[in-house]
């Protein structure tokens, strides 16, 4: 049985018309209906093998769940330099935000001085998820123990038309105003972001336990 065989043979219609609402961009008969936490497990079982190698080498995918199990199987390499090139071999065929989203590296994690170039690279790309992923990254491991002032101009020159990244960017802001505050306010009092991404990342920040009441009347008061 191929990969692609079991996915279908683990598929349930339920799922499936759950799975495409929530992700759009993909055509109905492209999602299968295979829960991510069994997209995890497989791409445990099959990472490192010969079926698993040849899984990864057959892009494009057809199905939105082949595209979340190959995520997982890369995110699984522990060589920083083989994951990057599986990274580049894979993101320009991310059609959908919650395949870009689920990516989580902890080889990623451990490297982020060799990290940061590739990031700068990939949210000056074209393809509108190369950008929202580049973003995320930066989400992911620059707001913390690796976080540098700088991070926050990175993703305020991002212009973009388009939705999911100026969602994913809002979503940044959002968790920079929790977690940098004193930094990130900056941006909204010197009102830096596009009005989009200005009034989302304060409506995100609204709705976040980690941002104080006093810090959340002041950023209402910011909104355009």
């Amino acid at each position: 049985m191929t990969i692609t065989e079991r996915l279908i043979s683990l598929s349930n219609v339920k799922d499936g018309d759950f799975s495409a609402k929530l992700t759009p961009s993909v055509e109905r008969s492209a999602v299968l209906g295979v829960k991510v936490p069994v997209l995890r497990k497989l791409a445990k079982e099959y990472y490192g093998t010969l079926q698993g190698n040849d899984f990864l080498k057959s892009l494009p995918h057809k199905y939105l769940e082949e595209n979340s199990l190959h995520f997982f199987m890369v995110s699984l390499e522990k060589d920083f330099d083989k994951q990057i090139i599986l990274v580049n071999q894979f993101l320009p065929y991310v059609d959908n935000w919650a395949t870009c989203d689920e990516f989580s590296s902890a080889t990623f994690k451990k490297n982020p001085d060799k990290l940061l170039p590739y990031i700068k690279t990939w949210i000056k790309s074209d393809k509108t998820y190369t950008v929202r992923f580049g973003i995320g990254m930066l989400l992911k491991y620059y707001l913390d123990d690796n976080y540098f002032t700088g991070v926050l101009d990175m993703v305020a020159e991002v212009k973009s038309e388009e939705y999911y990244v100026n969602m994913m960017t809002a979503w940044f802001f959002a968790t920079a105003l929790a977690k940098r505050y004193d930094d990130a306010i900056k941006f909204f009092t010197h009102k830096t972001l596009s009005t989009f991404c200005h009034n989302k990342s304060i409506q995100k920040a609204c709705e976040s336990f980690r941002i104080s009441d006093e810090h959340k009347a002041f950023l209402k008061a910011l909104k355009v």
